[in-house]
Parts: structure tokens; C-alpha cells; sequence
């Protein structure tokens, strides 16, 4: 019997067969960082530099997230990737739109050469939307414009055009630069991956979406919507506010399961170090009544085959050697990773962290360019002397990202608005770039913190120093903290820090190792919640309060902004 030459053997373990989604007894050689031969009669001898006793273990390809951003983990590359070895992570598709919005072109670059030579495959997305609106609603530090793209596009570190997220606008007649973008790419590539930012758009207007080739969606949807998405041909991404039992009943219904896959987008340091990343999808997806074979099946083959990463997604000969050693299937339990045929990870492995900042220059480290503030400066002057007045409020509510329009009376007394103690919080946008000083109020209440404030520069997508709180005492303090920091997240109460966490680089990024950021993350989290916030994710829910393509009110520095209709709106309402 012909012998077989190997550079790894993987003895006894079950393997995953991704096209009869099944497991078979097996041994596994691999050549040249790629799958060679699965051999279920073990009959065939080998001869391997490595052999690796599997024990019986489950076999399964790396996951692969096509939609997340490594900013939001507030970590650099190097560190991120340390702790998705644990996970079984192989590869991800990363769009660095944060670093982008914070130092353009460079940033982007700086963020790719600081993810080399990490364990894992890091590609990446094309930022399409930076600002994600227009100057006009905010000020960011950085502009893509379609010769960024285009100089982008021309790097093998690209795997897609990273989500379009003024997605008001492009359905229009327009001059954006995404939408010259677009009209040039489709000339030369039918097949090139473009992804989406949806929330909300439906019948014709999703369809006018969708005719300009931009095909995938990864935003929170009610049940129509999402059945508009997958009847247009839409490939979905389902993050984790999106996992829920009715919608995967609904992909089950209607055998949806070739048209979607789990991502992550954005997934807070505390969060990660605690529960995992994409693995955790899979295992809530299983927690919820998914077999683990389908659920495995949409971390890997249909993201892999989404970005024509067709060289993985499955254990197939010819394809990458990336695979996960699991002790346990349904809480899929990593007992090993490996990346190209060489273990990445294994059980008990200590993780370590690039040296801090790794492929960032001095100047992210002095990005803050604000300078301190009094508690003067949030007083908000009112359109009358004296009586009341009805302002325009961001309501939040636990589940959600997406925010409300309230309207609130509130107290004036001698031209000035009393707003401490009124039930709302004050919210103050800073432009940190030193471009033009803008500041923007707003007020914010719902499930958010009743008390103190919390203030960051770490504010989606613009990245100013956002800063809300009951009280002006409080409000300079955080904010306070965030300048002098050069860049972080702090909550105050009574006038003293309660928790905070640097990210110096960029405003955005801390150079610590992942268990480092993750424990600071984690006071600051449990800061609020002591603060009275009550959301599942009060990080992510507080930082896109800056966000203007999420619906319904967001706040930027030019002021408070109307999702929807694309345009600032006063923050009294007359009459």
C-alpha cells in the first residue's frame, strides 16, 4: 500500500464534512500547510514529521468572521489575534473604518502593517463611508475618498468594500465617493464582495440598495426586513442582537442556510476575554437550537465561500490547513488551533500580547488635540428668559443600538435651561481633531446611567470626545480624564473617577495585553451599571450614541441629527 509523506498527521479524530455536515472517523495528513488526505480506514501508512494524537477529538474548519472591526476591541491587532487563538479563529475580514476615521489612508495602512505577522489571517475591507455621512454631520479626522479606494483595492490584503453605510444617500442621485467607487469597480470585477449597512431600508429603496451591487447586510432587523433581504438575494450576516430563536426558525423555514452566516462586528474587550468571539455565536446558536453541524457549517464554509476565500472553510485535500481540535462539540470547547498546519494554540497555553503600540508612530499617541474644560462650559443657553421650553431627547432602550426621538419639557430660568434633575442627561460632543472646536448638546435618557457621567473618546464613527452625565461637576471630570489620558473611557461619580481605561493610540486603541484591556473594560462596565445603566451592551450602546447612520436621533459635534432625513434638527422644538 502506497505510503504517504507528510509533514503532519493528526491521528483519531472526527472530522467535519462540510457538504454532508456530518463527522467521520479519520486521520488527517497535511502537506505543505494544506489538507492532504483524510483517511477513514486508516489503512494508509505515513510517515510525518509531526504526529499529533487527536483522542478522539472533533475536527472542524477555523472560523472565519468576514464582518468585524479589531478597533472595537479597543486592542492592537497583535493583542486581538493573541486571544482569538484561544477561540479557534483563523481568520477574519476586518474593516478598519474607526482607524480611518481618526487618520485617513494612513491609518488603515498602519492598521494592516500592525496585523503582520499575527497568528491568525487578518483581511481586510475597504472603508467606503469615511465620515459614514458628510462632513456636514460631522467632523472627523480623516477623509476616503475613491483614490483611497482605489489605491486600497490594489493590496492583497483586501478581501471586500467594507460596509456602505450612507445608505440614504447613495440611493439617490449623488456625487459620493463611494458611488464613483462602485461605478468603477463593477466595470472590471462582477464577483468582488461589496457589504452593506441597512438598517431599516425597505421595498424600493432596498431594492435601489441592492441594484448597485452592494449585497450583503449584517444590521439589526425586524422579521419583514430581513425577509426583503434574503428574497433580494442578499447574503445576511447575523451578529449576536441578531441571534435570536425566531430568526433562526425563519432560516430553518425557508432552508435559508446557504444565504447566511454569523459574524461578529463589534465585540467589546471585557466581552471577549469572558465569553469568546465567533465561538461564542456558535455556541449561543446551538443554545438556542441550532444542531452544532449546521452552526459550524455558517462559521465557516458560506462566510468563506461569501469573500471567495475558496482555499478554506472546509477540510478537503488542497484546502488550508486551518482547523480546531474540539473536547466538546456543543459547547465547542478548543482544546487546540491550528492556522496552516502549525498549532497556534493549545489548552493552557499562556497568551501573549505584542509589545504594546506595535506599527503605530508617536504621533497617535497625541491625537486628543482639546484642551481641558470647566464645568461652565455645559451650561446650555435656552430660546426664552423664562419658563420652559420642549427639547428634543435620545431615548435608549436595553436590546438595542438604535435609539428614539422623545420630547421632553424642561425648565428656563433666566436664559438658561435647568436641566440637572430633570430625569435626562446632558450630552456634549467635542471635535477633537483641533479642525474646527464644534460642540454639539443633546440630551439622552431611557436605559442609560441616572447618575455621574461617563465620558470617550472612543465615539462611533467620528471618534470626538463624547461625554454624558447628570451633572456638570461629573461631566468636566470624565471628560477631563479622557483629555489628559490622550484618549480613553471613564466613568465619574461625585466628582471622582470610578473606573477608567486608556486608549492612547489614536484616541481609540490601548497598546496593553488583551487581559489588561479587557479587566479595565470590565470596571468601567461595571462603573455604569453601578450608575444605572441597564443594557445588555452598555459600551457599545453609550459609544454609538455618536453614530449618525443609526437610527433615530444620534448626536455629532455639528449637533443633534436626524437619521432618517440625513440633516441636523434644532434642539428646541418651538411651540
Amino acid at each position: 500500500m502506497e505510503s504517504i509523506q507528510a509533514d503532519l498527521l493528526v491521528r483519531n479524530v472526527r472530522v467535519y464534512n462540510s457538504y454532508f455536515k456530518t463527522f467521520t472517523a479519520a486521520d488527517v495528513s497535511v502537506v505543505d500547510g494544506k489538507v492532504f488526505y483524510i483517511d477513514p480506514s486508516r489503512a494508509h501508512p505515513c510517515e510525518a514529521a509531526t504526529v499529533v494524537d487527536g483522542g478522539g477529538r472533533y475536527m472542524v474548519p477555523g472560523l472565519i468572521d468576514i464582518h468585524m472591526h479589531i478597533e472595537s476591541s479597543m486592542m492592537t491587532p497583535g493583542a486581538f489575534c493573541d486571544r482569538l487563538r484561544s477561540c479557534g479563529v483563523t481568520t477574519i475580514v476586518s474593516e478598519p473604518h474607526e482607524m480611518a476615521n481618526v487618520a485617513g489612508l494612513q491609518g488603515i495602512l498602519d492598521m494592516i502593517r500592525a496585523g503582520e505577522g499575527c497568528p491568525v489571517d487578518i483581511l481586510y475591507g475597504i472603508p467606503s463611508c469615511v465620515p459614514s455621512t458628510s462632513p456636514k454631520l460631522e467632523t472627523t479626522g480623516g477623509t476616503i475618498g475613491c483614490a483611497e479606494m482605489e489605491r486600497l483595492l490594489e493590496s492583497d490584503a483586501i478581501a471586500c468594500v467594507g460596509e456602505v453605510m450612507n445608505y440614504r444617500q447613495i440611493i439617490q442621485e449623488n456625487d459620493l465617493e463611494i458611488s464613483k467607487f462602485l461605478k468603477k469597480l463593477r466595470k472590471t470585477d462582477k464577483v468582488f464582495p461589496i457589504e452593506g449597512h441597512c438598517p431599516a431600508l425597505l421595498d424600493l429603496d432596498l431594492a435601489k440598495f441592492l441594484f448597485l451591487g452592494i449585497n450583503g447586510d449584517h444590521t439589526e432587523h425586524s422579521l419583514e426586513e430581513l425577509r426583503q433581504r434574503f428574497a433580494g438575494g442578499m447574503f445576511v450576516e447575523i451578529q449576536e442582537k441578531m441571534l435570536h430563536r425566531e430568526v433562526l426558525e425563519f432560516i430553518k423555514g425557508h432552508n435559508l442556510y446557504e444565504h447566511f452566516c454569523f459574524v461578529t462586528d463589534d465585540v467589546m474587550a471585557d466581552t471577549l476575554c469572558a465569553e469568546g468571539q465567533l465561538d461564542a455565536l456558535v455556541r449561543k446558536a446551538v443554545a438556542l437550537g441550532m444542531p452544532p453541524e449546521q452552526a459550524i457549517y455558517n462559521a465557516t464554509f458560506t462566510p468563506a465561500r461569501r469573500m471567495n476565500l475558496l482555499d478554506r472553510g472546509a477540510l478537503d485535500p488542497g484546502k488550508k490547513a486551518d482547523f480546531v481540535l474540539l473536547d466538546d462539540l456543543e459547547s465547542f470547547d478548543v482544546y487546540a488551533t491550528y492556522q496552516g498546519g502549525n498549532c497556534i494554540y493549545q489548552k493552557g497555553d499562556a497568551l501573549q500580547a505584542q509589545p504594546p503600540g506595535v506599527g503605530f508612530s508617536g504621533a497617535y499617541y497625541h491625537s486628543i488635540h482639546l484642551a481641558p474644560q470647566d464645568e461652565s462650559r455645559f451650561t446650555v443657553n435656552a430660546p426664552v428668559q423664562d419658563g420652559s421650553v420642549r427639547v428634543r431627547v435620545m431615548e435608549l432602550h436595553d436590546g438595542s443600538t438604535k435609539t428614539d426621538e422623545k420630547i421632553i419639557e424642561m425648565p428656563v430660568r433666566n436664559g438658561v435651561l435647568c436641566w440637572e434633575g430633570s430625569g435626562c442627561l446632558l450630552a456634549a460632543v467635542f471635535e477633537r481633531y483641533g479642525k474646527n472646536g464644534g460642540v454639539g448638546f443633546g440630551f439622552v435618557t431611557g436605559d442609560c446611567h441616572k447618575q455621574g457621567a461617563v465620558a470617550t473618546s472612543y465615539a462611533h464613527d467620528c471618534h470626538n470626545v463624547l461625554v454624558a452625565g447628570g451633572n456638570a461637576k461629573d461631566m468636566a471630570a470624565a471628560l477631563n480624564r479622557v483629555i489628559q489620558l490622550q484618549g480613553g473611557m471613564v466613568a465619574s461619580c461625585d466628582g471622582k473617577i470610578q473606573a477608567e481605561l486608556q486608549l492612547n493610540i489614536g484616541g481609540i486603541l490601548s497598546g496593553s495585553p488583551a487581559a489588561e484591556v479587557g479587566a479595565a473594560l470590565g470596571r468601567v462596565r461595571a462603573a455604569m451599571e453601578a450608575q444605572g445603566y441597564r443594557h445588555y451592551n452598555p459600551i457599545m450602546s453609550f459609544c454609538t450614541l455618536t453614530l449618525p447612520v443609526s437610527p433615530v436621533l444620534k448626536l455629532t459635534d455639528k449637533g443633534l441629527i436626524d437619521v432618517k432625513a440625513g440633516c441636523t434638527v434644532p434642539l428646541f422644538i418651538e411651540g
